[in-house]
């Protein structure tokens, strides 16, 4: 029984060398055997992919992770890439889109109720990928014939979620600055509306939507620290003590470790803030219980 335990532990404890790859701005990072070379990041690479040869780029270097994060089998390196393969992918992101230009044109001679939003050509010109998004069931059989007699290549028709579309056509957010999804962020991360609520944020859908219309990503940048704060936080409606006597919690602000209480003085009610630790809790609990709702956003395939 020892051996065996002490053989697991080995097994979880193996390293592997792995190099991450990215294939697009803020793409998700997929690990590459690095067959014993070295990668810097920023470094362009021809790597083997399930859909055959792709031109990258080194997100990652050489790494040592441990042997279960890996999904077996890791696909090799190829290589560096070379100037003209740099040369040969700028012409595949120009022929892109000169490839949405006709696709858009055929969706609207077939009388489709869809809407085109990337084109994608693997490197090597194999496959030839169109992201799209709609609203209801759509036969697209014959336009994918259409498109195979255009160009002469595999089409690969994909649709996607309003959340991918948005990373895939950019823009900038309410924050001024362009979509975190299309700059930085390579997975999307469940968001809840009880995320809002324990920020302090309004709770118009308005305001606490991005341009897809899903809740915003960064709402869940600082959610682990205010859960943090909100247990050293006495919730609204909670009675407390304070130096002035006692009041009823009616505004928290988790971060600053403040709280605003309402007095009653000589008939008289005055609200005044105090600091989490100069006011002792009587009884922690919400004057309105209200049914916690979440609207859980899950990730787009």
């Amino acid at each position: 029984m020892a051996e065996n335990t002490n053989q697991v532990e080995a097994a979880a404890s193996e390293k592997t060398t792995v190099v991450g790859v990215s294939f697009r701005e803020a793409g998700k990072v997929y690990y590459f055997d690095p067959l014993d070379k070295s990668y810097s990041v920023g470094e362009n690479v021809i790597v083997e992919t399930a859909r055959g040869v792709e031109f990258g780029t080194v997100k990652l270097g050489n790494k040592e992770v441990d042997s279960s994060e890996i999904v077996s089998p890791l696909k090799p390196i190829m290589r560096k890439a070379t100037a003209e393969d740099v040369a040969k992918n700028d012409k595949n992101r120009s022929a892109e889109e000169e490839a949405a230009v006709i696709c858009k044109k055929k969706i609207e001679s077939h009388g489709l109720a869809m809407n085109l939003t990337g084109v994608e050509y693997t490197f090597d010109n194999s496959k030839l990928i169109f992201y799209f998004t709609c609203e209801s069931r759509v036969d697209f059989r014959e336009l994918v014939k259409d498109l195979a007699s255009t160009f002469r290549t595999r089409i690969e028709l994909r649709q996607i979620g309003i959340r991918d579309e948005a990373k895939m056509l950019g823009g900038l957010g309410i924050c001024g600055r362009k979509f975190c999804c299309a700059s930085f962020l390579s997975d999307f991360v469940q968001v809840s509306i009880k995320m809002a609520k324990e920020q302090n944020f309004s709770l118009n859908s308005a305001k606490v939507s991005g341009a897809c219309g899903r809740l915003m990503c960064c709402l869940r940048y600082e959610h682990e620290t205010y859960e943090e704060a909100l247990k050293r936080t006495p919730p609204t409606g909670s009675v407390v003590e304070t130096k002035d006597g006692q009041g009823t919690v009616v505004e928290t602000m988790p971060l600053a470790e403040m709280i605003k209480v309402k007095l009653t003085d000589k008939d008289k009610e005055i609200i005044k803030p105090f600091a989490v630790s100069d006011v002792r809790v009587i009884s922690r609990k919400r004057v309105h219980e209200q049914k916690e709702i979440e609207e859980v956003i899950p990730e787009d395939n």
